[in-house]
């Protein structure tokens, strides 16, 4: 098992060093080593292509990663009261979301804002007062949002529930004996406790929607992101430019899941 395992570890992994290490070729081929250079980091943090989808990556990972959190947050506050058959409905309802496929995900999400957008763009043409000048809906950074943030709030659900699984649920009940209101009961006792979680679930909905690809590539619209860009380049070929975005990328996604599970643990040790 010890040698099945580490066979798994390799196959996985040896294919994400060897990025790695060509992002350092200093030619112009991304599967012929011809010396080491920084030159194709200096590239593609020089490209303005590149900088304009990691601009449009940055901002639909932040805005989705605090939608997910917040809600994801009252969703898994207000399941705890939940019981019996209702409380198992949920929770399939929040698994199956993270189970189901992305490439589903972002189908039925596209139709669904498709469908949406051409009721709602009528609508306000007859309403506002200039219809040549009424707003028209379309896919964008909304789309991306909405989509990214729905999906990572089931993983924020599934984080915070964890985490408020092991809270002493005595102190709660401490604190309302003692006259706190429920605000102040969540402010002074409840977000202490969990905050670990929410932090967790923050960083993970964050890299989930940065690194999204799949997704993504149904509801962007005219929208690059930086996956987008990147599977746009390869379809020209694979240079060591390449190799360095995904080598960046690869590095900010570690970190954050590192992080994130660091918060987790402190929680876990701290419960």
């Amino acid at each position: 098992m010890r040698i099945y395992a580490l066979a798994v570890y390799l196959f996985l992994y040896i294919p994400i060093g060897v990025i790695a290490l060509f992002s350092f070729n200093a030619g112009r081929h991304a599967a012929q080593f011809q010396g080491f250079s920084t030159q194709w980091y200096g590239k593609a943090l020089t490209n303005p292509f590149v900088l304009d989808a990691l601009g449009t990556s940055l901002t639909v990972a932040v805005s989705s990663a605090v939608l997910a959190t917040l809600f994801g947050t009252m969703a898994a506050m207000a399941l705890q009261s939940v019981r019996g058959r209702l409380r198992l409905a949920f929770d399939a309802l929040i698994y199956i979301a993270v189970m189901v496929p992305g490439i589903v995900i972002g189908i039925a999400t596209l139709i669904a804002l498709v469908t949406l957008f051409d009721w709602l763009n009528p609508l306000l043409a007859a309403i506002w007062p200039l219809a040549e000048a009424a707003p028209q809906l379309s896919l964008g950074y909304g789309s991306l949002v909405a989509a990214h943030g729905l999906f990572a709030m089931a993983l924020v659900i599934i984080i915070v529930r964890a985490r408020m699984a092991g809270m002493d649920r005595s102190l709660i009940e401490a604190s309302a004996d003692l006259g706190a209101t429920p605000w102040g009961t969540f402010r002074q006792v409840t977000l202490p406790q969990i905050f670990p979680g929410i932090l967790a679930g923050f960083l993970l909905a964050f890299t989930f929607s940065f690194d999204d690809f799949i997704i993504a590539f149904f509801v962007a619209g005219s929208q690059t992101t930086l996956p987008i860009y990147v599977f746009s380049s390869i379809r020209r070929g694979v240079t060591p430019e390449i190799n360095a975005i995904g080598t960046m990328v690869l590095a900010v996604s570690l970190v954050l899941l590192i992080t994130a599970q660091a918060m987790l643990q402190r929680g876990r040790r701290a419960g």
